[in-house]
């Protein structure tokens, strides 16, 4: 599901994790700004944005190339170094369905479940 350097990126933050206790995942502020994404649509998820609510636009497709299929789940560090909380998401899905979220706390929240319906 994810590409190789997605892999080793994520390896490595988590050797670093176990390395440095928990503080490798927190910003500066001592925030843990980690979400799980689920995807409960019963669609494959083939872009995720996540982006400050204080910017006007829409940050980079988080997942790139890889894909979040049905009852599947990823862990997102949704951390732009800025200090902020509050984030809006937007799932691209393969039948051509986007749904935006707005003001999502990720200072507060531990998962994100995209649901049908």
């Amino acid at each position: 599901m994810f590409s190789t350097f997605a892999r080793r990126a994520f390896l490595t933050a988590a050797v670093a994790a176990v390395a440095l206790g928990t503080s490798a995942f927190q910003s500066n502020d001592g925030q843990d700004r980690r979400v799980r994404i689920i995807n409960a649509t019963g669609v494959t998820m083939t872009h995720f944005y996540a982006s400050n609510s204080g910017q006007d636009d829409w940050q980079e497709d988080i997942l790139g190339q890889d894909v979040l299929r049905n009852g599947a789940s990823v862990v997102i560090n949704i951390d732009d170094g800025s200090g902020a909380c509050l984030y809006d998401f937007k799932a691209r899905f393969s039948d051509g369905d986007e749904l935006e979220r707005y003001r999502i706390n990720v200072c507060e929240i531990t998962e994100y479940r995209y649901t049908a319906g």
